[in-house]
């Protein structure tokens, strides 16, 4: 099938999948923002989310979007550096001659730190929320407590640290990631490149200002659910 064995293919796989995994991140983000206003608005968001079989569906839905966008970007990343050596991902189109942007040449090292970063993200939160819930586990704080594992996560100025750090290479891959989803899907050109570069950043600047206002409020102990503010 040529989605899975030609270059093109391959790209648009990435790009369908990357767009798909945007949307998920807009509507975590949004959810998040409740968490600074309602502890017991965002605990029934979580309570919903529970480990209820179209939660768990949805989850290893993500998942598997995930794993397919990650294990596409090394057979990419594999395919340019051996046809054009140095070059992470071929830009068919730039805005300036000779120009390429930076994230456009470390997608890989961005694309590291994001796994890392998921993986501890899914540790704090996945691992003590859903899965516990899903075995029967007690931990310290109930799983469907999510308001009291966000406070108790970034009550630790290390978890704060990293997550800053996360969210930075995360804006780099999106603002990268968005307008070049466009242009492999086909609906942008000369005109329309810059245009999806300027939305691009501003939607994916907002987005990471979502998650970022919700870890330096709980990180200060400074958002209206928190009795301040």
């Amino acid at each position: 099938m040529w989605l899975f064995n030609s270059s093109i293919g391959r790209k648009v796989v990435m790009s369908v999948t990357g767009i798909a995994l945007i949307l998920f991140l807009t509507f975590h983000g949004c959810m998040n923002m409740v968490a600074l206003f309602s502890e017991e608005g965002y605990n029934m968001i979580c309570e919903f989310l529970g480990a209820n079989w179209y939660a768990v569906v949805a989850t290893m839905g993500l998942a598997a979007l995930a794993v397919l966008h990650i294990v596409y970007a090394f057979i990419l990343t594999a395919q340019n550096r051996t046809a054009r050596g140095e070059s992470r991902y071929e830009v068919a189109t730039e805005v300036k001659a000779g120009k390429v942007e930076w994230a456009s040449k470390n997608m890989l090292v961005l694309g590291l730190i994001i796994c890392i970063g998921l993986l501890i993200h899914l540790w704090n939160f996945w691992y003590n929320m859903m899965f516990a819930e899903l075995v029967g586990a007690m931990p310290a704080i109930s799983p469907t407590d999510g308001f009291g594992w966000i406070k108790e996560t970034f009550s630790n100025p290390v978890f704060v640290v990293i997550y800053i750090v996360w969210l930075v290479a995360i804006w780099f891959h999106l603002s990268h990631g968005f307008w070049s989803a466009m242009q492999t899907l086909g609906v942008s050109g000369k005109i329309w490149l810059k245009r999806w570069m300027c939305i691009g950043n501003i939607y994916v600047t907002v987005l990471m200002l979502m998650f970022l206002v919700v870890v330096l409020a709980f990180a200060f102990g400074c958002a209206p659910s928190l009795g301040c503010c």
